[in-house]
């Protein structure tokens, strides 16, 4: 008798650690687990980027100061500007703009507001070499990001030399 009231003991101390473990386990208690992941900020790519310090200049100069109109190319276009413009077209604008910069790149379907600009028009090739720079460096407020993070100046200037080699096919 003893023996049978022990294995009932024993018994009903499993059962109710089992059932504890498997209303854990399926859920039906839910216990929020504090991992150092879930309480740190989060950022998306180029979202939210730090404000630029007051009175600060770039270390590579300031590339164009208000007021004072386009600021004018220096970078020659030799036939090294413009391989690296390709180079870095290929990298950071095909995707939008299409590899002849006709604006038919790979997501250019899935944009649905507002599609890439055909950088082969007339209207597009007829900027200034400033105004295509101020356009890569600052982007354009909901239809293109700013890649003055991701280029460095001269590389912006490379771009804009290889953006004038593009043409229309007729």
């Amino acid at each position: 008798m003893r023996l049978l009231k022990q294995l009932f003991w024993v018994l009903l101390t499993l059962g109710v650690l089992l059932g504890a473990t498997e209303l854990f386990l399926y859920d039906v208690i839910k216990i929020d687990w504090v991992s150092f992941m879930e309480i740190q900020p989060t950022y998306k790519q180029m979202e939210n980027p730090l404000p630029v310090p007051a009175r600060s200049i770039p270390v590579e100069g300031a590339i164009a100061i208000p007021g004072m109109g386009m600021p004018p190319n220096p970078t020659v276009a030799d036939a090294a500007s413009i391989q690296r413009g390709a180079e870095l077209f290929a990298i950071n604008c095909q995707m939008c703009h299409g590899v002849a910069g006709d604006g038919n790149g790979s997501v250019a379907p899935f944009l649905i507001r507002f599609k890439p600009a055909n950088l082969t028009t007339d209207v597009a090739q007829s900027k200034e070499d400033g105004s295509l720079f101020l356009t890569i460096s600052n982007g354009i407020e909901g239809r293109m990001p700013a890649l003055n993070e991701n280029l460095t100046v001269s590389e912006r200037w490379d771009v804009v030399n290889f953006l004038r080699t593009l043409k229309a096919e007729k």
